[in-house]
């Protein structure tokens, strides 16, 4: 049995997502097939209003509705600390624990040779320029403790180090490592705010 044209490239368009197999992509195909049309153009808007409506910030690059984003042209946040995560989410994640009031640089990613994900595809460099003025006095690493969130925290640990002993700063720079109240190989979206508030109280030297 031939399916429907329209049938087959939404259940294309689906599996092209992660974690959507062949079968979940067909339910939920399906499933919007038996969805009133006002749903469907509301879902259609979102979708396609998605990357319209928001843009990724020229400081932190996380993703917001303007640029600079709120939290980096908030004053009343403390100005000396960047929080370095994989993903937006993460930031979510940390947001909603309260456990943390600084700054933020998002990297969309962690190294992973495997997948030919290496430094230069994501935004680690763009980490530099925002310590040439000595005025970060902590950077806390909140990379995921996976293997590659482990080796990302490494190399950015290391190129920080390098960077402030090239410049001859006379200000400490710490540079800590979130704390074990993460497992091995949990991601922090889907931390709870207790564990992720024991994680930044539990952040050590790098």
């Amino acid at each position: 049995m031939k399916i429907a044209r329209g049938i087959k490239r939404l259940i294309e368009a689906f599996e092209k997502l992660p974690g959507i197999g062949p079968k979940t992509a067909q339910r939920l195909t399906y499933y919007l097939l038996h969805v009133p049309q006002g749903q469907l153009d509301e879902f259609g808007e979102a979708l396609s209003g998605l990357k319209k409506n928001t843009k990724t910030c020229s400081i932190c690059f996380n993703v917001a509705e303007v640029d600079p984003c709120p939290v980096c042209t908030d004053r009343s946040r403390d100005q000396t600390r960047i929080c370095i995560v994989e993903q937006p989410l993460d930031v979510l994640a940390i947001e909603k624990s309260g456990a943390y009031r600084g700054l933020y640089h998002v990297l969309h990613g962690a190294i992973s040779p495997l997948d030919n994900i290496g430094p230069d595809q994501l935004h680690i460099h763009d980490l530099l320029p925002r310590l040439k003025d000595g005025k970060i006095k902590e950077i806390v690493i909140a990379t995921n403790p996976t293997m590659e969130g482990e080796a990302t925290a490494m190399y950015i640990a290391c190129l920080v180090a390098g960077k402030l002993k090239a410049q001859n700063s006379k200000l400490k720079t710490e540079i800590n490592r979130i704390g074990r109240g993460l497992p091995t190989g949990a991601d922090l979206e889907y931390a709870d705010e207790t564990t992720l508030t024991k994680a930044f109280e539990g952040r050590r030297r790098f």
